[in-house]
């Protein structure tokens, strides 16, 4: 079996009509599913909360739960604000520089456009400090097949390793 695609991905978020206003005026998503319910459906414990949902264009779903009886929330403290995020595709760098100029215009802080050889990418925090990413693919058809060819051998080399190759078969493609 193969999964077949993403249906959701959940955060959780401190006010959900506040997040609703922030995906939608700067990723143009829009809430399209909101479940408010006092009990959770897959154990019936007592956690009133509101699910609500952000089709993106694919049909999937960018979602978050607020929940107002639980402690505050807070983010991993031992891992690095930059390696916990959620990245999101537009279809092209006009898009890109359109959330960002968006964010900028607004005071929000944007890092980026910042090229990675297969995508370039913008990142930025939504109002709960969760990082997102705004990626444009950017990957060329021999590139991918070169980095799906030397996916095992790079992987074999870090776990034995904890270190990057050597020769680093994506960044001299690029120069190539």
């Amino acid at each position: 079996m193969k999964v077949a695609g993403l249906h959701h991905v959940a955060y959780r978020c401190r006010d959900a009509a506040r997040t609703a206003a922030f995906y939608e005026r700067y990723l143009g998503l829009a809430c399209t599913i909101a479940i408010a319910e006092n009990r959770v459906p897959s154990t019936g414990e007592w956690s009133p909360h509101i699910h609500v949902f952000f089709e993106m264009g694919d049909g999937s779903f960018v979602a978050f739960f607020e929940l107002p009886e639980s402690p505050e929330m807070g983010l991993d403290p031992a891992t690095p604000a930059w390696v916990q995020h959620l990245a999101l595709k537009v279809p092209d760098m006009a898009a890109l520089h359109a959330v960002r100029e968006r964010l900028q215009a607004d005071g929000h802080e944007v890092v980026g456009p910042t090229d990675h050889t297969i995508c370039q990418s913008l990142y930025f925090f939504d109002p709960d400090g969760h990082r997102l990413e705004v990626a444009v693919d950017t990957m060329k058809p021999e590139m991918a097949a070169m980095l799906r060819e030397r996916a095992p051998t790079v992987l074999a080399e870090w776990s034995r390793t904890k270190r990057a190759p050597e020769v680093d078969p994506l960044h001299e493609h690029a120069r190539g």
